[in-house]
């Protein structure tokens, strides 16, 4: 084995070694090197102003010290996040267990079945609320499930949509701001017209491709969808819900109402708010779109011996395959938090969940009339 090799693969560069970049670079030190590319109004030219250095055990007496001074209040901004319980089985043995929290794509399914397993418990779960035939294995978040929902249907537009170049989305003014922020953010390089506005009083023209609703949306309500998915249909523009999924084990789902893609977020399902993250997004849509969407999707073989075994599908989607021609950038995602949020159904079951559910509901509008 040629140790000089992997030190200098890993152990970073030598003296000489920098020399010779920044001879390439035209720079006589690193200082130089730095003052002229890091723009003058960000570049910080006096040290910095630090305490003096603290053991580990000095550290955590501060800290603990500190601590002591925060007040901690009780939030209600809402807007998508959920105070959660996390059941301590599941805590202990999934996330903080190194098997599931260090494990990374299951390349290899047969090292990986029972991952793929608890994933395919994942997607079922969406499937079942949603009623919808597929969903993938988890996104990063609802914002970037929307924003994946709005490239899959620009990208499965009729023909008659694509030869006359339909490119408007709608999206309900009671969508989430942070799903609005990052749809405005995708939409510009694809060429979509972003059309915000009142769902009630939308014209249904033929100049829009799809439409983005909210079930349960920000404001709270909740509107009967059914004559308006209707009517979207009939005029060839599809329908993507971001759709709160403890909500879909008392509402009417998506799928059943005519909702081609269904996504949101699962932190509803035992996963801790971590001030914002990371929590795993679901999505949802039809079996006819399977080419199209975004993401890991686990499917069921049959290994050599003619037994059943998990594994990844539809493979060629991906970017490890197609590359820039991938339906999308989206890779591992949130696997640990799909984990759990999968697990956690089936700890509580269906009828925990309805339980759950009611008594989220019903505190909300004990809540909602005392304020009244």
């Amino acid at each position: 084995m040629n140790t000089d090799s992997f030190a200098l693969r890993h152990i970073g560069p030598r003296r000489d070694d920098l020399q010779k970049m920044l001879d390439v670079v035209g720079a006589d030190s690193m200082e130089q090197l730095i003052f002229e590319t890091i723009p003058d109004d960000i570049l910080l030219k006096e040290s910095l102003t630090l305490d003096t250095a603290m053991s580990e055990n000095e550290y955590l007496e501060h800290i603990t010290e500190l601590s002591t001074k925060n007040q901690i209040f009780k939030t209600y901004i809402g807007l998508g996040y959920n105070q959660s319980i996390t059941p301590p089985v599941i805590q202990r043995n999934i996330l903080e267990n190194p098997g599931w929290y260090t494990a990374y794509t299951p390349y290899q399914a047969e090292i990986a079945q029972g991952r793929l397993e608890a994933l395919l418990n994942f997607q079922t779960m969406v499937t079942d609320l949603t009623g919808m035939e597929l969903a993938n294995a988890s996104l990063l978040d609802e914002s970037t499930a929307a924003a994946e929902a709005m490239a899959l249907l620009y990208a499965v537009r009729e023909r008659d949509q694509k030869k006359n170049d339909v490119n408007k989305f709608f999206v309900s003014e009671d969508v989430l701001p942070q799903t609005l922020s990052l749809l405005k953010t995708r939409s510009v390089p694809m060429g979509i017209e972003l059309v915000i506005g009142n769902h009630e009083e939308f014209d249904f023209d033929d100049s829009y491709f799809a439409l983005l609703l909210q079930y349960p949306g920000k404001s709270g309500k909740v509107h009967d969808l059914t004559s308006f998915a209707r009517k979207a249909k009939e005029n060839q523009i599809k329908i993507a819900v971001a759709a709160d999924i403890l909500s879909l084990v008392k509402l009417e789902a998506p799928g059943h109402f005519g909702a081609d893609v269904v996504v949101g977020t699962t932190q509803r399902f035992g996963i801790p708010l971590g001030y914002g993250g990371p929590h795993a997004a679901y999505f949802a849509t039809k079996e006819e779109y399977k080419r199209s969407i975004p993401g890991r999707i686990i499917g069921v073989t049959k290994d050599a011996n003619g037994n059943r075994a998990l594994r990844m599908a539809l493979q060629t989607r991906e970017q490890h395959i197609k590359r820039d021609k991938a339906t999308s950038n989206i890779c591992t995602a949130q696997v640990l938090l799909a984990v759990m949020a999968g697990m956690y159904a089936v700890y509580h079951g269906p009828k925990g969940l309805e339980y759950i559910a009611t008594k989220v509901h019903n505190t909300a509008a004990t809540l909602a009339e005392t304020l009244e």
